[in-house]
């Protein structure tokens, strides 16, 4: 059963800064014993900005630096106690060429729950969400997404990727013109082709998500909604919070990158097919 929660009223958006977003407070359960946090696991290489030399890329160096190709500056990473490895690697943020504060935080009922610590420091902002061990295209893909949410006026503009298996993964279901309909988590068998693996979200959906964690209904249904068919751990999805956002007349809108893919580090399968596709650069 999803919550009955009341659509937040909209403001404009042209005036409000993005800031990106980042759950980075799991465990990384499925690849246990790991010898760090995923997020700064190597992936690949990069040249040196100094020395020009090629050095370690790690995983979401990737995510962050689609953040600042969008022209976004400022980016909060909330993360659980213990992963100090993550602002011990990207420290303020120079490496990556973005401001990054962090938000540390104890345990969560799974990243709807982990993203809200940060509703306090989103007041009148959108936010660039994505997760730091989903490698996915285009460069610019928040970039298209920022443009759509200001060209509809969407509380939420969804980047749809071509899924390999949607049984891990939140299908959407959209019209020709983008807009959402629906959003199906893992399904068995579907005519589904696209899932989201990031977004772009107005303080609106930020102002309902706050509602929806703290709602006595989410916390009396809280087995229901928090299970292993919506979440592979059995945690909190946010594909549940997109669903009552929907449920709740919240507009969602999609934006399709059918030329792109995505790799989702979360197994040692999908690990060793990151390291082997992004192979270190010739000499």
């Amino acid at each position: 059963m999803t919550p009955s929660i009341s659509r937040p009223e909209s403001s404009s958006s042209a005036a409000q800064e993005v800031v990106g977003l980042v759950p980075a407070a799991g465990l990384a359960k499925r690849l246990q014993p790991f010898p760090c946090s995923k997020e700064v696991y190597p992936v690949g290489f990069v040249s040196d900005r100094q020395t020009g030399r090629p050095r370690p890329k790690v995983a979401a160096h990737y995510l962050l630096e689609k953040f600042r190709a969008a022209g976004i500056t400022k980016a909060y990473l909330v993360i659980r106690d213990g992963k100090w490895d993550i602002p011990n690697y990207f420290r303020e943020g120079g490496v990556v060429g973005l401001s990054l504060a962090y938000i540390v935080i104890a345990g969560s009922l799974g990243p709807p729950d982990t993203i809200d610590r940060a509703y306090p420091f989103l007041e009148q902002k959108r936010v660039a969400f994505g997760f730091p061990d989903i490698l996915f295209g285009p460069d610019d893909a928040y970039r298209q997404l920022i443009a759509a949410q200001e060209r509809t006026g969407a509380d939420v503009v969804l980047g749809l990727h071509r899924v390999y298996d949607h049984r891990v993964w939140d299908m959407v279901d959209c019209d020709a013109d983008g807009l959402v309909r629906n959003i199906v988590m893992k399904p068995v068998t579907t005519t589904l082709t696209y899932g989201w693996c990031c977004a772009v979200w107005t303080p609106a959906f930020s102002e309902f998500l706050h509602r929806f964690l703290r709602a006595e209904e989410t916390h009396r249904n809280l087995a229901q909604l928090a299970n292993t068919a919506h979440d592979l751990g059995g945690d909190l999805a946010v594909g549940v919070v997109l669903q009552a956002a929907l449920k709740a007349g919240l507009l969602l809108q999609s934006v399709i990158f059918p030329h792109d893919t995505y790799i989702d580090i979360g197994t040692p399968e999908d690990l060793a097919k990151a390291v082997r596709q992004f192979n270190p650069p010739e000499r």
